[in-house]
C-alpha cells in the first residue's frame, strides 16, 4: 500500500467529527478575541482526540495548544477559528439573507481552516501511534487573526521556540500551494484631543479633534502619491466625537492600518504617518497619541517544504466536487462581477476558464500577481519552517470577506476541499516524521533567508494583546 494511502485512510476515519466541529464553529461566529465558545470546542474536541491541552498561551485566553506523541521532531499544525463582523448570512444560499442583521459571519472560512488544520493533525497522531514512531505533533489553535495578530504575540512569547516545521492552509477558490507573499502590517490608533465649545456662540474657544482626524485623513491620502506602490494604508473613525453638531468635538479616533511588502518599509510608512497626524494636531492645536494595537511580518517561503506539500496535493489531485456542488458554485458565480472572477485568475496566472469549482493543481513555479494582504502566520515564518495551502471551498472568484464566503462555509464541496487539504497536510508532517533531510532542508532555508535579516517581533515593546480591540 502506498505509505500516504495509511495517513489518508486516518483522515478518512476522523473527518465526520471534524466536519462536525466546522460547522458548529461556523455557527457561533465570533470575532477576534472573543472566541470563548469557538476555543472552547476547539480544546474539548483535542481532549476527546487524546492531545495533552494548553490553554491561555501569552496571555491570551482563546488560544489553545494540543500535543501529543513523544521524541521526534515537532510537526506543528495551525488552525484559526475567529470570524468577522457584519457578516451573518444564512448557509446554502445563493442570495445576501443575514440571520442577524449586523451579527458576525465566517466570512474568511476560519471555521473550516481550523477544523482542517486539526484533522491533519489528529490523522498524524494517530498513524504515529499505530506505526509506533517517535515524534510530536501540536495543534495549535490561533485566535484573532483579523486584526488582532495572536501569533505574532505567541511567537514573541515563546510558543513556537521548539517547533521544527509548521504547515497550515486557508480556504480560496484553487487548489495549490499558497505562494509566500503577504504584507507586513501594523494597526495604530490615532487619538485626538482638544476642547469642547459651542460651535455657534463661541467656536472660537473650541479646538476640534474632528478636524484634526479629517486633517490626518487628507494628509495620509496625498502621502498615497508618494509611497510605493505595493504598499496600502487603510482607516477606520472609531470615534468621531458625538453626534451633535452644535458642539466642538474635543476627542475622537482613527484606526490606520499601514502595510508594505517587508517590514523595514512597513516601520518607514508607519512613521511617516504618525508625522501627518503630529501636523494635523499642530494644525488644530489639538494633541494625538498613537498606540498600536497590532503588528503583523511579511510571511517567508521554504522551498523544500513547498516541494513536500505540492507533491502531496499533485498526487491526490483536486478535491472530488460533483454536480450538486458546482450546481451550487454557479449559483454564487450568478451573484459575482466578471472582474471579481477574473481578478482570481490573474493572481494565479492561469487562463480564465469555466469551471464553477477549481478542477486542476495550480503549478508550483507559475509566474504570478497575486492579491495579497497580511496574516500574523508571517511572524511563525520567521522562526519556524513554514508551508501554506489553498483549497477551493468557494465558488470561483468568490471575493473573501463577502456574505458569499459564509453561505458556502456549510456546503459539501467546502467539507470536501477541508477533508482534502487535510490529507496533503498530513502527508507532508508524515514526509517531515519518517524523512530527517527535509526538516533540516527546511531549517537551512529559513536561515539562508533570515541570515542578513533576523527576526525581530514587529510589536514594540510593551504592547500587550489587543483583548479588547473589537470592542473599544
Amino acid at each position: 500500500m502506498n505509505v500516504r494511502n495509511e495517513i489518508w485512510q486516518h483522515v478518512d476515519a476522523a473527518k465526520d467529527r471534524l466536519v462536525a466541529m466546522s460547522d458548529r464553529i461556523w455557527g457561533m461566529p465570533e470575532v477576534c478575541y472573543t472566541e470563548v465558545r469557538s476555543a472552547s470546542e476547539h480544546a474539548k474536541e483535542l481532549r476527546h482526540q487524546g492531545f495533552r491541552v494548553t490553554e491561555g498561551i501569552a496571555g491570551i485566553p482563546t488560544s489553545v495548544i494540543g500535543e501529543a506523541g513523544a521524541g521526534g521532531p515537532v510537526i506543528a499544525f495551525l488552525g484559526e477559528f475567529d470570524a468577522l463582523p457584519g457578516l451573518s448570512q444564512e448557509a446554502g444560499v445563493a442570495e445576501h439573507r443575514p440571520i442577524e442583521p449586523g451579527g458576525n459571519g465566517h466570512g474568511c472560512g476560519h471555521n473550516l481552516l481550523g477544523a482542517g488544520a486539526m484533522l491533519a493533525a489528529v490523522a498524524l497522531k494517530n498513524w504515529l501511534a499505530e506505526k509506533g514512531l517517535p515524534g510530536r505533533v501540536r495543534y495549535y489553535g490561533c485566535p484573532a487573526e483579523e486584526g488582532g495578530a495572536a501569533k505574532s504575540f505567541m511567537v514573541r512569547a515563546g510558543a513556537f521556540n521548539d517547533a521544527d516545521i509548521a504547515i497550515s492552509w486557508h480556504p480560496y477558490s484553487f487548489w495549490e500551494v499558497a505562494p509566500a507573499l503577504s504584507l507586513a502590517n501594523t494597526r495604530a490608533d490615532f487619538t485626538f484631543t482638544g476642547r469642547a465649545a459651542h460651535a455657534a456662540a463661541s467656536p472660537h474657544l473650541g479646538r476640534s479633534a474632528l478636524d484634526a482626524v479629517e486633517l490626518m485623513n487628507v494628509g495620509v491620502n496625498y502621502m498615497r502619491e508618494h509611497m510605493p506602490s505595493d504598499a496600502r494604508v487603510h482607516y477606520a473613525l472609531l470615534d468621531t466625537g458625538g453626534i451633535a453638531p452644535n458642539v466642538v468635538q474635543a476627542h475622537a479616533r482613527v484606526r490606520y492600518s499601514i502595510r508594505a511588502m517587508d517590514l523595514p518599509g512597513m516601520l518607514e510608512l508607519v512613521d511617516r504617518v504618525h508625522k501627518i497626524a503630529q501636523g494635523a494636531a499642530l494644525m488644530t492645536e489639538t494633541s494625538v497619541e498613537m498606540r498600536i494595537v497590532s503588528a503583523v511580518s511579511n510571511i517567508l517561503g521554504n522551498e523544500p517544504l513547498e516541494r513536500a506539500l505540492h507533491g502531496a496535493m499533485e498526487e491526490l489531485g483536486p478535491p472530488p466536487f460533483d454536480e450538486a456542488d458546482r450546481s451550487f458554485a454557479r449559483e454564487i458565480r450568478a451573484t459575482l462581477s466578471p472582474q471579481e472572477i477574473a481578478s482570481v485568475y490573474r493572481a494565479v496566472g492561469q487562463k480564465q476558464g469555466d469551471a464553477p469549482l477549481a478542477d486542476f493543481l495550480v503549478p508550483l513555479d507559475t509566474p504570478r500577481k497575486p492579491m495579497v494582504g497580511s496574516t500574523d502566520l508571517g511572524d511563525v515564518s520567521w522562526v519556524v519552517p513554514t508551508v501554506q495551502a489553498h483549497a477551493p471551498t468557494v465558488a470561483i472568484g468568490t471575493p473573501f470577506h463577502t456574505w458569499q464566503v459564509v453561505a458556502q462555509g456549510k456546503t459539501p464541496a467546502a467539507h470536501k476541499a477541508m477533508i482534502h487539504v487535510a490529507k496533503a497536510m498530513a502527508a507532508t508532517g508524515m514526509a517531515a516524521v519518517t524523512d530527517p533531510t527535509l526538516v533540516a532542508a527546511a531549517k537551512a532555508d529559513l536561515a539562508d533567508r533570515t541570515r542578513e535579516t533576523p527576526y525581530v517581533s514587529p510589536l514594540p515593546e510593551g504592547v500587550e494583546p489587543p483583548l479588547t480591540m473589537s470592542v473599544n
